[in-house]
């Protein structure tokens, strides 16, 4: 591996066990104390869902279960309500789009649903400031726990 690039992968494993170390809390109950930057991971009865990544992790978690955020705004419960109403291919036609599926009543009822169930589900995270390291950290996350809702798919 080329050192320049390995400089960015050194403490990896050790930043996924202290992610997996943290105590959970729930999304509706952020810490004062939550850092700026980092990495962060949803799980539910156990099972690692989901990891992202943020600059600003208090606005970008509270996104994902907040009742009032967008299909552009609360990926992961997008990508729940995809499979739980079996849309699962995405478009960038208008018929299939993000913006046709909200427009179906059975569509956006799953999305309202998948944003509650997202309030109800544990949270760990991890702080990471560089962009970089935070790239890698949440790509190294979602591979090695295998997270069912992150794909990193060209669409």
């Amino acid at each position: 591996m080329h050192p320049t690039f390995a400089q960015y992968t050194t403490g990896l494993e050790e930043s996924l066990q202290r992610l997996l170390a943290m105590p959970p809390i729930k999304p509706v109950r952020l810490p004062s104390s939550l850092p700026a930057a980092g990495v962060y991971l949803f799980t539910e009865n156990d099972m690692h869902l989901y990891v992202g990544r943020s600059n600003n992790l208090r606005r970008r978690m509270q996104r994902h279960g907040t009742q009032g955020a967008t299909h552009q705004q609360a990926a992961f419960a997008f990508r729940l309500a995809r499979t739980e109403t079996g849309n699962l291919r995405a478009s960038y036609k208008k018929e299939g789009s993000r913006a046709h599926l909200m427009t179906d009543p059975d569509f956006s009822a799953s999305f309202v649903a998948a944003k509650q169930r997202i309030q109800r589900m544990d949270l760990r995270y991890v702080e990471e400031a560089d962009p970089l390291r935070q790239t890698l950290l949440e790509v190294y996350v979602a591979v090695v726990l295998k997270t069912p809702f992150n794909d990193f798919d060209n669409h």
